[in-house]
């Protein structure tokens, strides 16, 4: 069982529904959403995004690794008898692209736990129709605070230009960011504030 497996019944604070919302409207001003876009959220957790998000988009696809996670997706979506919303196991590192094609494909806080930033981008462009839009909401480049020094699996946030040239290499255009939420959090008994982005992209 994973760590998410185990966080996953008690994943959705305050505090983390609030940053989905502020991402939720940072996305919404950079794409105009339509219920005739279907959409492939990756690393989707609790849902959390996506839930926000639906009443706005087409058929959702929520993929995720943690089947903890999951279970609390199809939790929500039997609850609120919720129709249109797909929560599948993937893994992209390991797993085959969707056979599926999307309009917009977006990840929340996803990308920083991915080893290799430039085949996942390239993974996203591929799935994508052409005209379909890329929203990824991460952090801002950080000295290891955010998980803990002594941890060395995840990337310490990302530089916006270089993830901006690492988008157009994988084939997007339009490549834009703006700062989504400042997330504040105790470290170390202190309290430290992280900037997360929002970079919006479309393939051409």
């Amino acid at each position: 069982m994973s760590e998410f497996d185990l966080k996953a019944k008690s994943w959705d604070t305050p505090s983390k529904i609030e940053r989905a919302q502020s991402i939720a409207d940072a996305l919404r001003s950079k794409v105009s959403l339509s219920k005739k876009m279907s959409a492939f959220e990756y690393g989707c957790g609790t849902g959390l995004l996506s839930f926000e998000l639906k009443d706005e988009l087409g058929p959702i696809t929520l993929a995720d690794s943690s089947e903890g996670m999951l279970d609390v997706v199809r939790d929500k979506i039997k609850s609120g008898s919720v129709t249109d919303m797909k929560p599948v196991n993937l893994d992209l590192s390991k797993d085959s692209l969707p056979e599926e094609r999307f309009d917009i494909v977006y990840t929340m806080m996803t990308l920083h736990h991915i080893t290799d930033t430039q085949q996942i981008l390239e993974q996203f462009h591929a799935i994508l129709n052409t005209g379909g839009y890329l929203c990824i909401a991460d952090l801002d480049k950080e000295d290891g605070s955010f998980h803990g020094h002594h941890v060395h699996d995840v990337h310490k946030g990302f530089d916006r230009g270089d993830l901006a040239e690492k988008a157009t290499k994988a084939g997007f255009t339009d490549v834009v960011f703006t700062t989504a939420y400042k997330l504040t959090k105790e470290v170390e008994d202190d309290s430290q504030t992280f900037p997360i982005f929002l970079m919006a992209a479309k393939k051409g």
